[in-house]
């Protein structure tokens, strides 16, 4: 069954267990916060389960849709850590989040065991960076739970997935179909899947500029398109090597093309000056934020 074919009547609706998010009208904004010692931005920012809270509040009132726990980096080089582990700093602070913000919250997790505790514990959504495919029991757990999914598009296991000479939008409209395929074979609603093409997973600058172009050929192929470019490296690079924490601006930029391509979503770590904008166009544009 290819994803293409989901009813069209549920389009700009998110299911995510017993919330349906709209993104039909306006871009939602999804707020990064890292439970990390090590993530390539804000690694170390918010480790303790206050530290997170706080954060994630803040994020709540500076108008952030969802909120984005992470507790394994992902970047580059990084290590991997077992579930267990991923679970003893994620647990904690999930905790109190879920008592505290009246938002969704989606946990960043590619296992299965980390994601079944989340879900328990009240996440809303899964983001897997590796859209089912470095765990089989994944798409199991999220079919019986009910959430929501980001199935993002991982390009640096070629032994997971082969790259062709068609160029990255092929990759990465194959990868979308594929991952799909796992998922709706698995039980999980179409209505509950958002697809990120991955910048930054095995991509170079040229290629993370495709992707971002490619935005409307996505979901004219019936992929809602999640966009987490925050202060990546590519941005960096465009910039002439700026460091990260000088990214901000730029970074607001991507945020407005990808707005004005009406991506379902953006991954961000400002939410703040990211919705203020959002706010100060749909003013002079005469629309409520979006």
């Amino acid at each position: 069954m290819a994803f293409s074919s989901r009813d069209k009547g549920n389009m700009g609706i998110w299911k995510c267990r017993d919330r349906e998010i709209s993104y039909a009208e306006k871009m939602l904004v999804m707020g990064i916060l890292n439970v990390t010692p090590d993530s390539f931005s804000d690694g170390g920012c918010f480790y303790t389960p206050e530290e997170a809270s706080r954060r994630a509040l803040e994020m709540e009132r500076d108008g952030a849709d969802i909120i984005d726990i992470g507790a394994e980096s992902t970047r580059p080089g990084s290590e991997s850590i077992s579930a267990d582990q991923e679970l003893s700093r994620l647990i904690p602070a999930l905790k109190i989040i879920t008592e505290r913000v009246k938002i969704p919250v989606s946990v960043d997790t590619y296992k299965s065991k980390t994601a079944h505790e989340a879900l328990r514990f009240g996440a809303s959504i899964i983001n897997d960076v590796w859209g089912l495919r470095k765990d089989p029991q994944m798409a199991e757990v999220v079919a019986e739970s009910g959430a929501g999914m980001v199935l993002m598009a991982n390009y640096t296991d070629p032994k997971i997935f082969a790259r062709s000479e068609k160029g990255i939008v092929d990759d990465c409209l194959r990868y979308f179909e594929g991952s799909a395929e796992l998922a709706i074979q698995a039980g999980i609603d179409p209505a509950s899947l958002i697809f990120d093409p991955g910048i930054g997973f095995g991509t170079d600058t040229k290629e993370a500029m495709a992707l971002l172009k490619a935005i409307p050929v996505m979901q004219e192929a019936g992929y809602p398109i999640l966009i987490g470019h925050s202060r990546k490296r590519f941005i960096g690079e465009l910039m002439g090597g700026i460091p990260t924490e000088e990214r901000d601006a730029a970074t607001l930029g991507v945020s407005f093309y990808c707005r004005k391509q009406h991506a379902a979503c953006i991954r961000v770590h400002n939410v703040k000056d990211t919705v203020g904008v959002f706010h100060i166009v749909g003013e002079l544009e005469g629309e409520n934020r979006g």
